[in-house]
């Protein structure tokens, strides 16, 4: 286990995990996944209104908390990534624009055009 951002892990290359949650981020903001989430709330409700056993009510609601704890650490880790490449592309337009200044083109024009595709590298 390690407490580096993720984007520091393991290279340029993503790992199992960071390609699971970008999949993640991109299923959760689709349609189906909200009919998911509907048909799912509206299992709770039924069951609830149905007046059905305690164990059905702890199954329902139990299912919700570990969907919801699922997307949170999947959904985080991509927030990340993205606030990381946001972040460096920043740094290199800052120290482009120095280095525009100073009419001397240098490492910050070449890290400026390494940045711009930072977000299929992290």
């Amino acid at each position: 286990m390690t407490l580096e951002h993720p984007a520091d892990r393991g290279g340029s290359r993503r790992g199992p995990f960071e390609r699971l949650a970008e999949h993640a981020s991109n299923f959760t903001s689709s349609p189906a996944f909200f009919g998911i989430c509907m048909l799912l709330v509206g299992t709770v409700i039924g069951v609830h209104i149905a007046k059905a056993p305690l164990t059905w009510m702890l199954l329902a609601g139990e299912s919700m908390t570990a969907v919801t704890l699922l997307l949170l650490a999947l959904l985080k880790n991509s927030e990340r990534r993205a606030e990381h490449a946001v972040q460096r592309k920043l740094d290199a337009i800052a120290a482009a624009l120095l280095e525009t200044q100073h009419d001397a083109p240098g490492p910050a024009q070449r890290a400026l055009r390494t940045a711009i595709g930072i977000e299929e590298q992290t």
